[in-house]
Order: structure tokens, then sequence, then C-alpha cells
């Protein structure tokens, strides 16, 4: 491709981003991937393409409501793999300029970044601790929620990422306290009120 063809292409893949991101034909995924190697086929600039390509890739990434960039550097881990990024990216952009390239090698990797940026903010996420005494005052708010009479049940609906074993300890806490009374035996065993001291 000469140089005075740059333009003509730089504005084909943008128009035709444009068109598909409003179609919705393409996944918006695989549709970032190829236009991430249509950009670097098309190698606008003398030096910097793969710079431009990662911001590019950030971009996109947002437009097609992939956040994960703001969290994880995607470009840190290109650059962990940057042995498999050659190497793909010399495999799709081959027959590139006839039309008869193959782009699933490295459209494959881009996805495979983006599930490794997605795992390594799971994990990170993880290792969050819920702020101190956080629970517990989901449990008493779902308490004040609830009618009179409950069982663990209830609770539970309204407290899914607090364990059973916390909710009873809260639950016997509180009735210490004189705040709520068992009325019953077992597992279905229903819990009631004491005034308002919650």
């Amino acid at each position: 491709m000469s140089p005075s063809e740059t333009p003509v292409f730089t504005r084909k893949i943008v128009e035709l981003w444009a068109d598909q991101i409003r179609e919705r034909n393409i996944s918006p995924i695989i549709l970032l991937a190829a236009f991430n190697l249509d950009f670097l086929c098309i190698h606008p600039f003398r030096d910097g393409n793969g710079r431009a390509s990662r911001l590019l890739l950030l971009l996109t990434c947002y437009h097609a409501g992939i956040e994960v960039g703001h969290y994880v550097s995607l470009e840190r881990l290109i650059e962990e793999h940057k042995e498999r990024y050659y190497e793909t990216l010399q495999l799709s952009s081959k027959g590139w300029h006839e039309g008869k390239h193959d782009p699933w090698p490295y459209i494959g990797y881009l996805l495979f970044i983006i599930k490794k940026a997605y795992d390594e903010f799971e994990e990170r996420a993880g290792q969050i601790a819920a702020p101190r005494g956080e629970k517990t005052e989901l449990v008493e708010k779902a308490l004040r929620s609830l009618s009179q009479d409950f069982s663990v049940t209830d609770i539970e609906r309204h407290c899914p990422n607090v364990s059973r074993d916390m909710i009873r300890h809260l639950l016997r806490g509180l009735k210490e306290r004189g705040s709520i009374e068992c009325i019953g035996r077992g597992p279905g065993a229903k819990w009631r009120k004491r005034g308002n001291t919650l």
C-alpha cells in the first residue's frame, strides 16, 4: 500500500467500525479486535503504530462496554505476552493487502488478553475484604424492612452475600440484647422483633 492510500484506508476502517457498532451484526469484541488488526496492517505512522494501536484498543473496548482497562493494564498484559502478539500479528497480517488474510489468530490473541484482564480483575476484587461491620449493617437493615415475624431464609433473600452462619451469629447477639426472640425450633424457626429496638 502506498503512503497516499493510507488516509483512504484509515477513513474506511473508521467508517466500518461506526457502521458495525451501530448495526450490531458482529459481536463488538470481535469487531474491536478486527479493527485493531486492520489499523496495524494499514500502519499509518512511521513510528509508534504499536502504541497507537494499544490506545485504540482501550478506546474501542470502552465503546464496546468493556471497562476492564480502567482497572487492569491491557498494555502490560500485551507486553507480558509479546511473543504471542508478534506471532499472531504476523499470521493474521499475511495477505491482508490482497484481502486473503486470516484474522482469527490475532482476534483470538486479543480475546485472550481481555480474558486475562478480567481474570486478574476478579482475583484482585476477591482480595478486597468487606469493611468491618458491613454485613451486620446489611442484616440489620433487612430486619428493619421485614414484617414482625421472619425466618433466617427471609434474611438470606435480602442479604445473599452474608452466610447463614453469620446471620445466625448476628441473630443470637440481637436475642441476647433483647431486640428479638425466637419462636419455634429447628431450621424453619420463626423470629419476632420486640418493640422498636432495631
